[in-house]
C-alpha cells in the first residue's frame, strides 16, 4: 500500500511540476532529487561512523568437552 501512494504522490508531484514550466518545475525536480541524496549520503556517512565505532567484545567461552569418535 505504501508503494501505491508513493507513485500517486510522485505522479501528483510531476504534474505539477510539470504545470510550473520547464525552467521553475526543472529547478524544484533538480532540488527534491539533490537533496534527497544529500541526505541519503549523510545518512549513510552517519551510519557508518557509528558501525565504525562499534567494538566487538570477546567473551570467554567454556571449551567444549572433546569428543573421540
Amino acid at each position: 500500500m505504501k508503494l501505491f501512494w508513493s507513485i500517486l504522490f510522485s505522479s501528483l508531484l510531476g504534474y505539477i511540476l510539470f504545470m510550473f514550466g520547464p525552467l521553475y518545475g526543472g529547478i524544484l525536480a533538480f532540488g527534491i532529487l539533490f537533496g534527497c541524496m544529500f541526505r541519503g549520503l549523510y545518512l549513510l556517512s552517519q551510519l557508518h561512523k557509528k558501525i565504525s565505532q562499534a567494538t566487538i567484545e570477546k567473551t570467554p567461552v567454556p571449551q567444549e568437552s572433546r569428543r573421540t569418535i
